[in-house]
């Protein structure tokens, strides 16, 4: 029998901005969540603005240049004029706002939380269940690694970890784990029990 659960990351805040500020001597922006818009003749431009975590400058990051309103979907182009927050976080952590803007983020900053409901080793083993699948719920990518998020919501070592990578425990879309591999939504993640109650065991018994 397979029984499916969830994985689902929530981000707590948008990474900053790695960018020298003009008028003072750091480096570090944050999203103010907020969008600027300008209007000229028949096309508009659309910013997300930054500030400076030190001074409070601001820089405008490019979302959308030169375009003619009627273009942009009507709903999104109210999203932009009402701040509308999750719109801001998307592109916040957007690779094309970094590619366009040539921007590099700081995600080591991002602070995250992972809901499982609440499942751990013992419960695998004792599901009753010969494989147990689950969905990973990313929306927001920060690099972080399906290995990371296996060992936080697991409460497993490095070492554990790479000894149920060697023992065929853990695979992704029916190919093995690379403790390297990161994290995308969408992605099931297979846990096959009865290979990790023997190696469970081996924990249990001081191996």
């Amino acid at each position: 029998m397979i029984q499916e659960y969830v994985w689902e990351v929530k981000v707590k805040n948008t990474p900053l901005l790695k960018k020298k500020c003009n008028r003072c001597d750091n480096s570090r922006f944050y999203c103010s969540e907020k969008f600027r818009m300008n209007a000229q003749k028949k096309s508009i431009d659309i910013w997300l603005i930054y500030k400076c975590t030190k001074c409070n400058s601001t820089y405008n990051a490019t979302i959308i240049t030169r375009t003619k309103p009627e273009v942009i979907n009507k709903e999104l182009f109210g999203k932009f004029s009402d701040n509308h927050t999750e719109t801001a976080w998307e592109h916040a952590f957007s690779a094309e706002t970094a590619r366009v803007n040539g921007l590099e983020f700081d995600f080591a900053r991002v602070e995250y939380y992972i809901e499982s409901n609440g499942h751990s080793l013992e419960n695998l083993i004792n599901c009753g269940n010969e494989i147990v699948t689950f969905k990973i719920k990313y929306p927001f990518n920060f690099n972080l690694k399906i290995s990371t998020i296996i060992k936080e919501t697991l409460r497993i070592s490095t070492k554990q970890l790479i000894q149920l990578i060697d023992g065929d425990v853990i695979s992704i879309h029916s190919k093995c784990l690379k403790k390297r591999d990161k994290a995308k939504s969408g992605q099931v993640v297979k846990i096959d029990v009865e290979r990790l109650k023997v190696i469970y065991n081996l924990w249990v018994n001081g191996h």
